[in-house]
């Protein structure tokens, strides 16, 4: 009786289309037409495939997952749709987005298994006693996966390297690369290729490249930088005009494509910026001594020279390898006071080149550029590596100087490396995209705007960038500026990497590449090679892989970006573990159906207030209006809201801030 239930639960799966009968005896999932993506999982245990250039993902519940983990590439076949919502089945990991994982763990009757931070970050692993490389029960450790038999749930590894014990902030750092799919450490063998690569610039070397070592040069960089990818120099040219030139780091010099270096750069794709260190795309003799431009050290770089004339425009460019020297490194701080007013020895220079810097972003505007202005919370740490305070950074001139040429710089490589049709090209490049933004977003932002009592007016895409200008530059005096403004970059399209060019809308640039970072980031690397083959041979080469790379670089700029975010919550923990019953002024920065999100003024850390803590009325989130309203007091809470809260409870394991709403 039981084996017909089961037949005819499997026969019902037939006539669903969801199975497929292979004889009397057997079935399988039905096998339609596959499809690749990205698999997201919930902690709940079911999860999404995104796909590119698809408004809608495909649903995959727990029993349909296989063995795919958080971020892994898989490929699927549809099994259910209905009213344009699909349901998928995973057939295959076509790419494992993590083989090492964090956790704790647990050795019990001669078994251990490590447990991960999360079921999103990981999956248990069995970890055999002679594996285990010194960790004892209880410990956090990274554990990569050996094997995973077909027939087991739960795959097989080993113990890469021991964390200590819950708490330490190396454990927790380590943990959140780690859980991004990032290696902390690099192999041995890129070590190696690292540490023979020869220091000396040879007079050969010298001769093959464009000797700048006598135009005087400087770096403007942050205080505590350690690599510096870029620097500036100025020439003042015999027929009045200026040549101001920009100079990159030669990473491509040292590292050669398809090296064990250049594996591992791609692989890692970008530097990762975390609040108390800097997991470098490349091991630190190469980005922090061999190929940082630093001061009094001659150096080899790949160079963008302008002329400038007196008027701040553009005449011509060169652009090539070059050796330089630089003069002097300045720290932003240094240079913005130069800026306003403090007298230096390069004071007519900066001057200049700042003049022309505001020239150039003033005519971007005009053009269409988005006007966002960049913040960053810094923290203060102690010896130790503890917080003891924050510094909320805005952009300022200095750091807009920069900004200037080097996007200058990007641009004109850009250009350089475009394929002329009416010459007969036909190769691909990498460029940095940003796409127009979704009209259904952008109401979204025009109806948050009137809840503020603001009018956004956005006629069409083409004038949307100059009405939303006019609208922060009508409101950067007033307190809710930084939420108006996080809702219009929310509200834009993701800055990628792609071989399809369609131009840069935040920046309103038709042709745009990165071209200035190539020690921490991959992009740029390769932009060096195809400009250096096209200045050497008169033709870029085609590279069947470059669709590949831009897909795993712009996926691994997601991840770095969320590793950072994530630190930072960590961090803001750890700044208000001690201060708990304590009282802070703050605003709502943030509105769900479970709480408030509200930024304190006072650190600028972020908690939440959750809706069912609240005592003295009964909260409720209108989702039309965006807004929380109690039931008896018609209180209302909106973003930007000055409210008062204590501090309930801080986890820097769960990176979590929970606030208790105080009464009026």
């Amino acid at each position: 009786m039981e084996r017909q239930y089961v037949l005819d639960a499997l026969q019902n799966l037939v006539s669903k289309q969801q199975l497929e009968r292979v004889n009397f005896h057997s079935f399988s999932l039905r096998q339609g037409q596959l499809f690749e993506g990205i698999f997201e999982l919930n902690p709940k245990g079911f999860g999404f495939i995104r796909q590119e250039q698809q408004a809608n993902d495909v649903l995959v519940r727990e029993e349909n997952k296989a063995k795919a983990m958080d971020g892994d590439r898989v490929q699927f076949s549809i099994i259910k749709e209905r009213n344009g919502k699909k349901e998928g089945a995973i057939i295959a990991i076509l790419e494992r987005s993590r083989h090492q994982m964090v956790g704790t763990l647990q050795i019990r009757n001669e078994k251990a298994i490590l447990y991960p931070d999360s079921v999103k970050y990981g999956v248990p692993i069995e970890i055999p006693i002679n594996q285990l490389n010194g960790a004892k029960n209880g410990m956090r450790v990274v554990a990569k996966i050996n094997v995973w038999p077909s027939n087991k749930s739960m795959p097989f590894g080993e113990v890469a390297a021991l964390l200590g014990y819950p708490g330490s902030n190396d454990a927790e750092m380590i943990s959140i690369l780690v859980n991004q799919g990032f290696d902390p450490y690099f192999p041995e063998e890129v070590m190696k290729e690292a540490s023979l690569i020869s220091t000396e610039i040879t007079i050969d070397e010298i001769q093959r490249r464009r000797d700048l070592r006598e135009v005087l040069t400087f770096t403007i960089d942050p205080v505590d930088a350690k690599d510096f990818d870029d620097a500036i120099s100025y020439q003042a040219l015999e027929n009045g005009n200026h040549a101001i030139g920009v100079h990159i780091a030669d990473v491509g010099h040292y590292i050669k494509e398809g090296s064990p270096l250049d594996n591992e750069a791609l692989k890692r794709s970008n530097s990762v910026y975390l609040v108390d260190r800097v997991m470098p795309m490349l091991p630190e003799q190469l980005s922090n001594v061999l190929c940082s431009l630093r001061p009094n050290e001659d150096k080899l770089a790949f160079s963008v020279v302008f002329e400038f004339n007196p008027n701040g425009e553009v005449l011509n460019h060169w652009y090539g390898k070059t050796v330089i020297h630089s003069n002097r490194r300045f720290a932003y701080e240094e240079a913005q006071e130069i800026i306003e007013g403090k007298e230096d020895e390069l004071s007519s220079v900066i001057h200049l080149i700042n003049s022309f810097a505001k020239k150039m972003r003033a005519k971007r505007f005009k053009d269409g550029a988005l006007n966002i202005v960049s913040e960053e919370l810094r923290f203060v740490l102690s010896e130790q590596g503890n917080p003891t305070g924050t510094i909320l950074k805005t952009s300022k001139e200095a750091h807009q100087l920069i900004e200037e040429f080097m996007l200058l710089a990007n641009r004109t490589v850009a250009v350089e490396i475009t394929a002329q049709k009416e010459k007969g090209e036909s190769h691909l490049s990498i460029y940095r995209i940003h796409d127009l933004p979704d009209p259904e977003k952008l109401g979204l932002l025009h109806l948050f705007c009137e809840k503020f009592g603001l009018k956004l007016e956005i006629k069409d895409l083409s004038s949307a960038a100059q009405a939303i200008n006019a609208l922060l530059k009508s409101i950067e005096s007033e307190p809710f500026y930084p939420l108006i403004q996080s809702m219009v970059v929310r509200s834009m399209a993701k800055a990628v990497y792609s071989t399809h060019n369609i131009g840069h809308f935040g920046l309103a640039f038709k042709y745009y590449s990165h071209f200035t970072s190539p020690i921490r980031r991959y992009a740029d690397l390769m932009v060096h090679r195809q400009l250096l083959e096209k200045k050497e041979q008169g033709k870029i080469k085609s590279r069947s892989n470059l669709d590949e790379i831009c897909k795993k670089i712009s996926s691994n700029e997601r991840k770095a970006t969320e590793a950072e975010r994530e630190s930072t919550k960590y961090f803001q923990t750890l700044m208000l573990l001690d201060r708990i019953g304590d009282e802070f002024e703050g605003f709502v920065s943030g509105i769900s159906e479970y709480g408030l999100f509200v930024r304190l003024l006072e650190n600028h850390c972020e908690g939440m207030v959750s809706l069912q803590s609240i005592s003295f009325d009964r909260f409720t989130f209108d989702a039309e209006k965006h807004q929380v309203i109690g039931k008896k007091s018609g209180k209302t809470f909106t973003l930007g809201t000055p409210v008062r809260v204590q501090i309930e409870e801080v986890s820097p394991r769960k990176r979590q801030i929970d606030l208790l709403l105080m009464q009026d």
